[in-house]
């Protein structure tokens, strides 16, 4: 399996707090989000790395050079880091089409090292995270389930769709060496047809409703994790999730 970390983002809603510093950089208890997800990728026995860079990559280039023991860790640059986050995945499409499973993840989220054993160990080649607990508005992407079936995943989430629950996406997922493939077409599809501004999760969202019986979840409702995007969010990470979690050894 082989880890894509999307981490090219500008991060402008942290820029007073955060100054000229990638978001994946954010320190807690002295470790950065990035060594953060280094460590835990090894300890689940994925070695094969890859990073998506955009803003400030010199910075996230050498925070990579302090942790590559045992580990095969790559860079690919997005030198259109202030358009749609598409670019960025499309930046990896070489990774995701070399035949072997993907795992993928936002480089800006705190979180439990548990959440990843739960998706390297789903059932579900293809499987989205959810978190049934969460703050309704605009700001999360959120996933639909009706009938056991996820059958969307958005921010806005049409008014008339019928559903049994929703939750938050963590931002982390797992593909099939074809779907990753197909994912990687898609990305260049956008490209090609000018919406480069749109979220990669757009993307992903074209998959899913296309087949969605090809798609599963883990509902990781109750395991700590946060999404860094505002300063508050820095504040609660330190005070919620950083006393709830630890590294593996």
């Amino acid at each position: 399996m082989h880890a894509v970390i999307l981490a090219a983002g500008v991060g402008q809603r942290l820029a007073e707090t955060n100054g000229q510093r990638p978001k994946s950089l954010l320190e807690f208890d002295g470790i950065s989000l990035l060594a953060r997800h280094l460590h835990i990728l090894r300890h689940y026995g994925i070695n094969q790395v890859t990073v998506v860079t955009g803003f400030e990559a010199g910075q996230i280039t050498a925070e990579l050079e302090r942790h590559t023991e045992g580990m095969a860790i790559q860079t690919r640059h997005n030198t259109d880091f202030r358009t749609g986050s598409v670019v960025s995945l499309h930046a990896a499409g070489d990774v995701l089409s070399e035949g072997q499973s993907v795992l993928l993840m936002d480089a800006d989220v705190l979180y439990d090292h548990g959440i990843i054993g739960r998706l390297i160990n789903s059932q579900h080649d293809n499987c989205f995270l959810l978190d049934r607990e969460f703050e309704i508005g605009e700001e999360p992407v959120k996933l639909c389930v009706r009938d056991g079936r996820l059958i969307d995943f958005r921010k806005q989430i049409d008014k008339n769709l019928h559903f049994d629950f929703q939750g938050e996406s963590v931002g982390f997922f797992r593909f099939s060496p074809a779907m990753a493939c197909t994912i990687a077409t898609a990305c260049n599809d956008y490209l090609e047809t000018n919406r480069q501004e749109e979220p990669y999760e757009e993307v992903l969202r074209d998959q899913l409703q296309a087949a969605p019986d090809s798609f599963g979840y883990e509902d990781i409702t109750g395991m700590p994790w946060i999404e860094i995007d505002f300063p508050e969010d820095i504040e609660a990470a330190e005070r919620r999730i950083l006393p709830n979690i630890t590294l593996p050894e």
